[in-house]
């Protein structure tokens, strides 16, 4: 088994690294863990205050959860992973059904930055991106799938993502193995990542 961590800024492009990484091993061989599964129930924060939960701060994190859950995968026990809901900012009755695989991914902007879970880690990944093209892709997600305003993201990105990111996702650069500029268009770092995860499984 080889545990990975993918981490990099929102907008950054991790999501299309790890699906190409995905696409490149036999199928079924891969658990993907989102980061985003694993943030903290506000289901005791009034509603009106949820709004405020800044998403983008390592306290946003249950990185207890995270931490022990990886463990049993590495042991080779199955976990109930969690659902979390942006829409409630709360932790779903059902969970996702996780059994161990060769290799485990754990993607999210902070992946790197809790020493517990990159101790767990074989392989550290960190996805770097100009700052405006993540910009691009984040008023573009958040638009499409999140049904709020251009005006809103950008204000978003200058009073809490920005300074958030600069201040925790940007120092975790220094725990990766291995670095990977213009995120899942790097099709020579994805093709290196393959080649060696195939040689530490021994294929």
């Amino acid at each position: 088994m080889i545990i990975i961590g993918i981490a990099g800024g929102t907008g950054s492009g991790k999501t299309t690294v790890v699906k190409r990484i995905i696409d490149s091993l036999p199928k079924d061989e891969v658990a993907l863990i989102p980061q985003d599964s694993y943030y903290k129930d506000s289901s005791n924060v009034p509603v009106e205050e949820r709004q405020n939960i800044n998403f983008d701060h390592p306290n946003a994190f249950d990185w207890d959860l995270l931490s022990k859950h990886i463990a049993m995968l590495k042991k080779g026990e199955s976990i109930e992973q969690p659902i979390y809901s942006y829409l409630t900012c709360t932790r779903q009755r059902e969970t996702i059904h996780v059994e161990p695989k060769e290799v485990i991914i754990i993607e999210g902007i902070m992946a790197l930055s809790d020493k517990r879970l990159r101790n767990l880690m074989d392989l550290k990944f960190f996805v770097d991106a100009d700052p405006d093209e993540r910009l691009i892709r984040v008023i573009q997600r958040d638009v499409l799938e999140r049904g709020r305003t251009a005006e809103a993201v950008m204000e978003r990105y200058m009073k809490v993502l920005k300074p958030m990111h600069l201040e925790f996702i940007e120092p975790c650069k220094r725990y990766a193995d291995l670095i990977i500029p213009q995120g899942g268009h790097n099709q020579k770092a994805i093709e290196i990542i393959k080649l060696y995860i195939e040689k530490i499984l021994g294929k």
